[in-house]
Order: C-alpha cells, then structure tokens, then sequence
C-alpha cells in the first residue's frame, strides 16, 4: 500500500503545473497516458564522476504519452525538467511532439526525491544526477514494444539541459548507461557548459544540439560557445549551437510573460569549475572545491518568455528531430 501511496504522490506531482486547458488539449492530441515508476539511483556530484552505481535508490515517476499510432513502432523523446520542476513549458512541447506522432516522456526528476524545486538551493541534488535518470528513461523505453528503440531522442531545459548535454559524454555513457543503448540525438536548452570535466571532448557520433539566448544571465551563453568550440577544434563536427538574440533563460516558458528577476534563484554564472582527478568539481578561482556558498554565486538572474525565439526553437526542434528520426 505504501508503494501505491508513494507512485499516486508522483503522479499529483506531474500534473499539479498543468492547467485545465493544457490538459483537455493532451487528451484531443494524445492516445494513451501512462505514469511507470523509474527506479534510478541518487548520487552526488563526485560519486557520479568515479562511476559510483550503488547510490541512493530513488523510484520517479515519468508520464508516457502516446499519440495515435500511425507506424507498429513509434519514436520516441525523454524530456528533463529545469529547476523548477516541470512546468506549463514542457507541456506545450509534449504537445508539439505528440502532434508529430512522436510519444513523450516527461521525467520527474523531484517530486520521488521530496524536491519541489532546486531554483534557490542548487545544491539540493547533485547537478549530474539527472543524466542517471536519463539513462534509466533510455531502458525503460526500450524494450516498449511500440517504440522505436533505435529512435529516442533526449531534451531538456536548464538544469536538464546540462543534463542531455553532458550524457552524450562517451565517458558518463559508459560508466552509467547500458552497453548498446544510445539516444539518437542530444537537444540541450540552455544547459550551463562552465564545468569542465576529464576528457569531455569525447563524445557520442549522434546529433548534439544547444538552443540558447544571449541575453541570458541566468546561465551565460558564452561557455557553451566555448565549449563547442573545443568540440570542434577536436574534430566533434556532430555539434551545432544556435543562438537566439535578446532572449532570456527559459524563453520557451510564457509564464513569465515579460523578463523577471527571480530574486532567490542561484546562478553559478560568475563561475568557472573544473573536474580534478578524484572527482571533485574545483572552483578553479579559488582552487578549492565548489561550494554554492562560494562569492562567484549569486541570486537574482532574470527569466522571460520571448515569443520569437520560441517560433524558431520550435521548427529547429522539429526539423532536428525529423532529421535524427529519419523516415521508416
């Protein structure tokens, strides 16, 4: 009974963002819901980065939507939350992608944890934990008899879209995934890209893609431009970063209509870190390991809807999924 008690709070915890209209719009779109109990494990920043698996168990729960089924399998895309969990935003892009014929399943990253939001305390799971969760949405996925599983795709916004940006790393692939299994494609949301770890220009070969706003000052623009370039300087020419001008973070999400300061959030955007080689992620200013209390880390960064960007974000996305997904 506990285990049934716990799996129905993750579901109140998936819909409690979506509105009425939202709502009554997946059910004309979509086929079939289901909400499936992801076992995954918690791990901290450092455990993670030494291959650590035996972490602190965590059931999740991730809602599977289905479309109509148009092919006998289906693709298929994992969606990761930011910060504030999932929210209206990540609704209207389930949307779009069911009204591909694509299914979705949207991972709740918090609400099994007993998180509601990381937006003012950073360091209530570790950055990285998500790109297990990922792992595990990947096998749950999988062996689905109606989905493709040659063709799921990986999306995420902020928080997880550093998540989908730093699983098409070969190394975190290796130590965390499962043999043989690999996302078709990696679309990060501007993900934070001011972490550098050990040999993180070994990538995966499948399309990885940054969407990003350069008025963004919540989570810069300028590492990730930095970090894609070191990609390519190392030959990783499957990497493409667009950018989106005068659009701030989270410029998909319209319920901050017009630019707003979120005055307790923190941002690392004052940072720079680095792995070392046990696994510590060093504030490389002061080369001492990070701390969210550290004086790079601040409060206040601005968010806002900005409609064009999200017009274009919304036709790459698609036109990248098409391309990933191929014709069957």
């Amino acid at each position: 009974m506990k285990s049934i008690a716990r799996l129905a709070s993750l579901v109140i915890g998936l819909f409690v963002a979506t509105t009425p209209a939202l709502i009554n719009q997946a059910h004309a779109q979509t086929a079939r819901i289901e909400i499936h109990a992801l076992r995954t494990t918690t791990l901290t920043d450092q455990q993670f980065l030494n291959g650590v698996k035996e972490g602190q168990p965590a059931t999740i729960a991730a809602e599977l939507r289905l479309p109509r089924r148009t092919t006998d399998r289906m693709p298929a895309v994992v969606l990761l939350h930011g910060s504030g969990g999932l929210s209206g935003s990540h609704e209207r892009w389930a949307q779009e992608f069911i009204g591909m014929g694509i299914a979705v399943l949207l991972v709740d990253s918090f609400t099994g944890r007993g998180i509601v939001s990381t937006s003012a305390d950073q360091g209530a799971l570790g950055r990285l934990a998500m790109i297990v969760d990922a792992y595990r949405a990947l096998e749950l996925l999988a062996p689905d008899t109606r989905i493709d599983s040659d063709r799921i795709a990986l999306i995420g916004f902020s928080r997880g879209g550093q998540s989908v940006l730093y699983s098409s790393l070969r190394r975190f692939q290796k130590m965390h995934g499962r043999p043989g299994l690999e996302f078709v494609a990696h679309i990060a949301f501007y993900p934070s890209c001011n972490t550098r770890f050990r040999d993180d220009e070994n990538i995966t070969a499948r399309p990885v893609r940054i969407h990003h706003g350069l008025a963004d000052n919540y989570v810069p623009i300028g590492p990730c431009k930095a970090y894609v370039d070191r990609l390519h300087a190392a030959g990783k020419r499957n990497v493409l970063l667009t950018e989106y001008p005068d659009a701030h973070h989270a410029f998909d999400n319209p319920g901050n209509p017009a630019p707003v300061r979120a005055e307790r959030s923190q941002t690392t955007a004052l940072c720079a870190m680095s792995e070392d080689e046990s696994g510590r992620i060093i504030n490389t200013g002061t080369g001492k390991p990070f701390s969210y209390r550290d004086t790079c880390v601040r409060l206040g960064p601005t968010l806002g809807y900005h409609p064009k960007a999200y017009a274009a974000a919304v036709k790459a996305v698609k036109g990248e999924l098409a391309a990933a997904f191929g014709k069957r």
